[in-house]
């Protein structure tokens, strides 16, 4: 019965509190700049945006390590800032909420990412990247190593999210799984790109629709081809499981022997998705580290994604709407699963 299902989904958020997550990976600061369109330039055709109020949000491995704290666990976050007042900006906004950022390490001479969105009427109207992708220099992943293997005793998961910007790098990623899995700690990964060896090792990983096409031999609205592509991801990487995340069309688990559970979307209103990966993957590591079983804690980061959606610009999900959402499920009659 859903009433009983979502019940139990409910005691496993209960169990958030306190869980601890080291997570790695690249962090920026978005900012967004909100405004109002009512001319369009003489200058070139396009609108013209009279600026309200300006804010700033963590993004990336920021935005992972926000939504861990928001659900109620506590957080390590390691990847690297530059000695700009971006970086000053991203850390003040971590510590207000919560974030252990002793394992951000400052590198002269390197730029912090740093997203600019311009939002008019609740639409994102352009989008300006100042970023810098160069691999970190050796030294610099061999302190970040130091710091994981420093912390992974005291975490109960670590979560990689990996954004591309040079950071998540194959030797840092192989050691800091290692360090995991040594001492049996979940390993779970928000991938980027189409070469997933890196994350040998990892518990799950969590790619979306786009990122599957690599490995996919066909048209990926047909479930056969959608099966057979996440189960060549879960033997390739050799991972426990391979977590696709489809928007609208919801999530497919493959796990180990063969098994798949396709879990439907549950989103009443879709604004945008900036960052629902984030809350994928945060919410999917507080559960594992709530000792819940894969499928549940697909379902229950399913749900999380479908709140996270509704709101705009990039954002988090809090425990208490989590466990609003699972409530109006139940009330609802709707099932969490397939």
């Amino acid at each position: 019965m859903p009433g009983n299902e979502i019940t139990r989904l409910q005691q496993i958020v209960a169990r958030f509190r306190g869980k601890k997550i080291l997570v790695l990976g690249e962090v920026m600061l978005d900012e967004y700049v909100w405004g109002r369109v009512s001319r369009i330039s003489p200058e070139a055709p396009v609108p013209v945006v009279e600026v309200e109020r300006v804010s700033h949000m963590p993004g990336g491995a920021a935005n992972g390590a926000v939504n861990v704290a928001s659900l109620g666990g506590k957080v390590l976050l390691a990847g690297v800032v530059g000695t700009d007042k971006t970086a000053e900006k991203l850390v003040s906004l971590l510590l207000d909420v919560g974030v252990n950022t002793r394992g951000l390490k400052v590198v002269d001479g390197r730029r912090t990412t740093l997203k600019t969105r311009v939002v008019a009427h609740d639409q994102q109207v352009v989008r300006v990247d100042r970023e810098v992708r160069d691999p970190i220099d050796e030294a610099v992943a061999d302190e970040i190593i130091a710091y994981i293997r420093a912390s992974i005793a005291d975490v109960d998961v670590l979560l990689i999210s990996d954004y591309a910007k040079g950071v998540s790098v194959p030797g840092l990623l192989k050691e800091g799984i290692a360090a995991a899995t040594e001492l049996g700690k979940p390993v779970v990964v928000d991938p980027k790109g189409a070469d997933f060896s890196k994350y040998k090792g990892a518990t799950v990983i969590t790619p979306n629709l786009s990122e599957v096409i690599a490995v996919a031999n066909g048209d990926l609205s047909d479930e056969a081809v959608l099966v057979e592509a996440g189960r060549t991801m879960l033997r390739e990487v050799g991972c426990e499981a391979v977590l696709i995340t489809r928007g609208g069309d919801g999530m497919s688990l493959f796990e180990q022997h063969g098994i798949v559970t396709h879990v439907p979307t549950w989103a009443r209103s879709v604004y945008d998705v900036t960052g629902a990966g984030d809350t994928v993957v945060a919410t999917l590591a507080l559960a594992l580290a709530a000792h819940a079983e894969l499928v549940d804690s697909a379902r229950i980061a399913n749900v999380a994604a479908g709140v996270v959606v509704g709101k705009v610009g990039t954002a988090s999900v809090t425990m208490e709407e989590l466990m609003g959402a699972l409530e109006r499920m139940a009330a609802s009659g709707v099932s969490a699963i397939s």
